[in-house]
Parts: C-alpha cells; sequence; structure tokens
C-alpha cells in the first residue's frame, strides 16, 4: 500500500520521480508499519467487532476490518503528507481535508480490490507450505 499510495501522491502533485520516491518511501514506510502494528491495527479490529455485523461471515469480518484499516491508515498518513510537503506552519484544515479525499479515492479500492486479496492468498501459500514442511 505504500508503495501503491506513494505513486499515486507524487503522480498528483506532478512529482513523480524515483528520487522523490526514494526520499519519501523510507520514511513513510517505516510511520505506516507503527501506525499499522500499534495504533490503527489495534483499534479497527476492536471497532470491527463491536459493529453490528456477521461476525460469522469471514467476508465481512474482512469487509469491515480493511474498511476501518483504509479509513484509519488514510486519517494519519494524510497529516505524515502533508508534513513531509514542508511549509508546516501553512497547513489548514482545508488542506487536510483534500489531501484526505485524494488519498481515499485511491486507498480504498486498491485495499479492497487488489492489495488486500493479492496479501491473503500470498500469506494462504505460505502457511500451506509452512504446515505441510512441518507434517
Amino acid at each position: 500500500m505504500v508503495i501503491g499510495m506513494s505513486i499515486y501522491n507524487l503522480w498528483v502533485h506532478n512529482s513523480l520521480d524515483i528520487i522523490a520516491l526514494a526520499k519519501g518511501f523510507i520514511p513513510g514506510f517505516i510511520v505506516a508499519f507503527i501506525l499499522d502494528v500499534f495504533i490503527v491495527g489495534v483499534v479497527a479490529k476492536k471497532l470491527a467487532f463491536k459493529l453490528p455485523i456477521n461476525k460469522a461471515s469471514k467476508f465481512q469480518l474482512i469487509l469491515t476490518i480493511s474498511t476501518l484499516m483504509v479509513i484509519g491508515m488514510v486519517t494519519f498518513m494524510s497529516v505524515f503528507g502533508l508534513l513531509m510537503n514542508g511549509n508546516v506552519s501553512s497547513i489548514t484544515f482545508l488542506d487536510y481535508l483534500h489531501a484526505w479525499g485524494t488519498n481515499i479515492i485511491l486507498a480504498l479500492p486498491l485495499q479492497l480490490i487488489i492489495v488486500g486479496p493479492v496479501s491473503r492468498q500470498v500469506l494462504s501459500v505460505i502457511q500451506k507450505q509452512s504446515k505441510s514442511v512441518q507434517v
């Protein structure tokens, strides 16, 4: 997700080149990892299990957690993007809302249609290989 969103944001701001991508990717990845593991992931999972969804439905649970994760990550990473862009003192709430809207437009379908399913498939293959090696 970080690489996809980094490319998208650089493209949106007409700044897409390998140097800009390399410069922002590592700090973006570190911040996203910390947010995902310690804040957004924890809150999204707790909230998902409190919502009135059919928790027996794997599809509904995955869709709910993924959607909450995207909303949380976009909320925090939009701030990160604005801060990385410079001119911190001139950032307004409207700038934030614009960044949030620009990011959610790609992040939600990217996660729900591509990144999430591919990640789950790769993890499934790895887990099956791990089980066959242990047996």
